[in-house]
């Protein structure tokens, strides 16, 4: 195999702006998103003798942030409110459907969905929106929606005791999430 010609010192500069938004979109907080780019970066730095060169070493770093991340959101699932603990949600859904389960509001246009994906003003709404969500939720979003954890591996990280409660929150979430992405984004035009 031929030598790995790859610069550990020129991580940070390399990679760190990435790796800092991937943390962002995740932890939604400035110091633990640096945090996370610092703890990577150093797991990186100690385990580099393992790296294959099979990836990229930015591929690489992000899945080590990853396994970071969700390591955090483990050991912190027992400090955030229980996904349970938000009955405002049981209103939003009461005003949102009828009793056979149709939704009683007027769904709005929303456009070309593609474009707002590729607006960056978009992408603010969003995160503002995410930020505005219970802790937990927002978390629950991210590792199932966005990182494509299975159900079973967001129960454990997220200490959730069933599937089932998994679904109703995740739902809830949603729900709470479009409502304001309606609000702040789809409802400007």
């Amino acid at each position: 195999m031929a030598q790995l010609t790859v610069d550990p010192t020129t991580w940070l500069a390399d990679h760190g702006d990435s790796l800092y938004r991937y943390a962002m979109l995740r932890v939604r907080s400035e110091p633990l998103a640096e945090d996370m780019v610092q703890e990577t970066l150093l797991a990186a730095w100690q385990s580099f003798a393992q790296f294959s060169g099979q990836s990229s070493v930015k591929t690489w770093l992000i899945g080590i942030m990853k396994h970071k991340i969700i390591d955090h959101f483990r050991k912190h699932s027992h400090e955030t409110e229980s996904l349970d603990d938000f009955d405002d949600t049981d209103e939003l859904l009461a005003h949102s459907f009828d009793a056979d389960g149709h939704w009683k509001i007027n769904l709005i246009n929303w456009g070309t969905p593609d474009k707002s994906v590729s607006d960056e003003q978009f992408w603010q709404v969003f995160h503002r929106c995410l930020a505005r969500l219970p802790q937990n939720m927002a978390d629950l979003f991210i590792l199932r929606t966005v990182d494509g954890l299975s159900s079973e591996e967001c129960c454990k990280v997220l200490a959730i005791e069933t599937t089932n409660q998994l679904c109703v929150a995740l739902s809830r979430t949603r729900l709470k999430l479009r409502q304001c992405l309606e609000i702040q984004w789809f409802d400007q035009g």
